[in-house]
This record gives C-alpha cells, sequence and structure tokens, in this order.
C-alpha cells in the first residue's frame, strides 16, 4: 500500500537564526514561564525539525510511508513585519525547494507566504509553484488578528485557485484574553491552561471558525475551484454541518447550502488523531474523496501510523484514496 501524508513539518536553523536576531525570540505569544518551559521540554528539538535524512528517513521507512508534503513548522516567517516576512519566506521556500529537488519521490512542498503583504504573497505563491514546483501552500493562525475571509487576503486565495493549488489552515496560538475567558482558571496550573487553549483544544476551535468564515463570506461563490485543506479532522466542523445549515442557509446569502460548500471545497485530514470512530464519521460525512492521509509529523509520531491503515474497514477504493490517491490529485503529486 502506497501512502503520502500531507501535514508534515520541518523548520530551518537559518530562518529561526534570522527572525531571533529580528525579533527576539520574545516574539512568542504571550505565554507563561510554565508553558514556555513545557514547549521546551515537550516539542520537538530543533534538531529533529531541521532533519531531512537521518530520523525522518528512518520514521517515514519505519511505518512505510513513500511521501511526505513538508510544511514550515512552528516559528514560520509568515506574520513577521511584510519587510521582515518577505525575504525570509522566500529563502525559507528556496531551501525547502533545495531540501525536495535531493529528495523528489520522497518529499513534496507547501510555501510559506508573507501574508502581511498579500500582492507579494500571492507572487511568492506562484513563484513557489510555478519555479519551484511546489504543491499547495500553508496559512498558520491569522496575521494581527485578521481571519482570512478579510477582503484584505483576497489576492492569496485568488492566486491559489488560479493555479489550482490547496490552501491548508493551519492552528496556532489564539489572543491572550480569549485563553483567559475560555479556559484559564485558578482550579489548575497555567500549564494546563496553556495546552488546553492551544493543542488541546483552543487553536482548534479557531482554525475551525477560520474555514467556516471562509464559507459564510461567500468566497467559494467567487472562486469555485479553491480548495481549504483542514485538519484534525476539520477541526471540530464536521460534527456540525447539519445544525450550520439549519440555522445559517437562511440569512447567509449563500447560493448553495453551508454544508455543500464543506464537502465541496473542504478535505479533511486526521493529523495524526488515528481513531477509527472519527474516521467513520467523517467518511459518512464528507464521501471517500475528500480524506486525505497526514500524521504532523514530527509534532506527532503515533505508533499506529500504519497499523491504523491497515485496520480500516475502508473498501480497498476507498483506502487507496485515503492514504495516496486523493493527495495526489489534489496536491498534485507526481
Amino acid at each position: 500500500m502506497k501512502i503520502i501524508t500531507v501535514e508534515e513539518h520541518y523548520e530551518s536553523a537559518k530562518i529561526t537564526q534570522a527572525i531571533n536576531q529580528s525579533v527576539g525570540k520574545a516574539a512568542a505569544p504571550n505565554l507563561s514561564p510554565d508553558m514556555l518551559h513545557y514547549m521546551r521540554t515537550s516539542l520537538p528539538t530543533p534538531e529533529i525539525m531541521q532533519d531531512f535524512t537521518d530520523q525522518r528517513l528512518t520514521f517515514m521507512a519505519h511505518y512505510g510511508i513513500d511521501q511526505q508534503v513538508l510544511s514550515y513548522g512552528n516559528s514560520s516567517p509568515q506574520n513577521l513585519a511584510p519587510a521582515l516576512a518577505i525575504p525570509l519566506c522566500r529563502q525559507a521556500n528556496d531551501e525547502l525547494a533545495q531540501v525536495v529537488a535531493a529528495n523528489p519521490t520522497r518529499f513534496g512542498a507547501l510555501a510559506a507566504l508573507p501574508v502581511g503583504d498579500p500582492a507579494a504573497a500571492a507572487a511568492e505563491l506562484k513563484r513557489a509553484i510555478t519555479e519551484l514546483h511546489f504543491n499547495g501552500v500553508l496559512l498558520k493562525g491569522n496575521y494581527q488578528g485578521k481571519f482570512f475571509d478579510n477582503a484584505f487576503f483576497f489576492p492569496i486565495f485568488k492566486m491559489a485557485s488560479d493555479l489550482d493549488v490547496p490552501i491548508y489552515f493551519h492552528p496556532s496560538f489564539i489572543p491572550n484574553d480569549i485563553t483567559q475567558h475560555y479556559f484559564a482558571s485558578a482550579g489548575w496550573s497555567d500549564v494546563v491552561t496553556g495546552i488546553f487553549s492551544s493543542a488541546g483544544y483552543g487553536w482548534h476551535m479557531d482554525v475551525g471558525i477560520q474555514v467556516m468564515r471562509m464559507i459564510i463570506s461567500g468566497i467559494f461563490d467567487k472562486l469555485p475551484n479553491l480548495k481549504l485543506i483542514s485538519g484534525y479532522w476539520g477541526e471540530l466542523v464536521p460534527q456540525f454541518l447539519e445544525r450550520l445549515d439549519d440555522e445559517l442557509d437562511a440569512y447567509a446569502g449563500l447560493k448553495h447550502s453551508f454544508s455543500d460548500y464543506y464537502r465541496q471545497n473542504v478535505y479533511v485530514t486526521p493529523s495524526g488523531i488515528l481513531s477509527q470512530p472519527q474516521l467513520n464519521f467523517i467518511l459518512a460525512e464528507m464521501g471517500p474523496e475528500h480524506l486525505i492521509y497526514s500524521i504532523d509529523y514530527p509534532y506527532k509520531q503515533p505508533a499506529n501510523t500504519r497499523t491504523f491503515l491497515d485496520n480500516t474497514a475502508l473498501t480497498s477504493a476507498q483506502l487507496e484514496a485515503f492514504s495516496h490517491g486523493n493527495a495526489e490529485r489534489v496536491f498534485h503529486l507526481k
């Protein structure tokens, strides 16, 4: 069985050093000392994030992964001020292109874009696809409190639609006031608050809302070819498709039902949450043509990376689509 995973991360020592020199390590979100300590001790080391041979290829070989689609990790230059983001995103994409060129059958690539300047971001996306032969783009969180449905960002999505490449929406830290309102309590530690508000739940809620806002904004009526990828089994949204139809369709002024856009324009991946009940539910809601496999390496390295696929109740055609066929089609992988 051929396996392609599409939400697999890397970082560049040169880019991280440039970011730290330009804006300082304090550019991270407002996190408590305990949460910063948790992140330093629990997240993958820089060596693992920057590795493209030893540990990464060993992991891939162990679980039978034929190809990873690589995208930038937590220290992405995406949200820096444009004067910094434009050259650093270009440099990051050039470095990743060299990695893919060295292992063209093992890796694909998603571009990092300087979203604070949408015209420059659209131009960099075009360069990444047409010159560097990338397979799409990953957008992380939001930019200065603006969700990506804001008309300010439209040139990015127009370019992705024109080039027929997908945009992967990835979670990131949420504003501190929202963290304090929903996730903090005197009854638990700052580390629990930090995890609860980020990887535990909060940033999945946030990026799920991002996808819903894209639909409600009407962008898919303007760009019907636009494709979004949503990880972590759709970031909580598929469970509410019928409810969203019932409550929004009469008022949103869209040509189709909310769920029609979601099932047509959104593709869902597990991001390493390898749960059979969730797979069965998403299959029923989305259909087999909109499921794509992903692991979230190296943040996640599930022991059932391969056996999850071996033990599904999918038909052979559904399994082929999930494990590699849909990725090849949507990301134009060779």
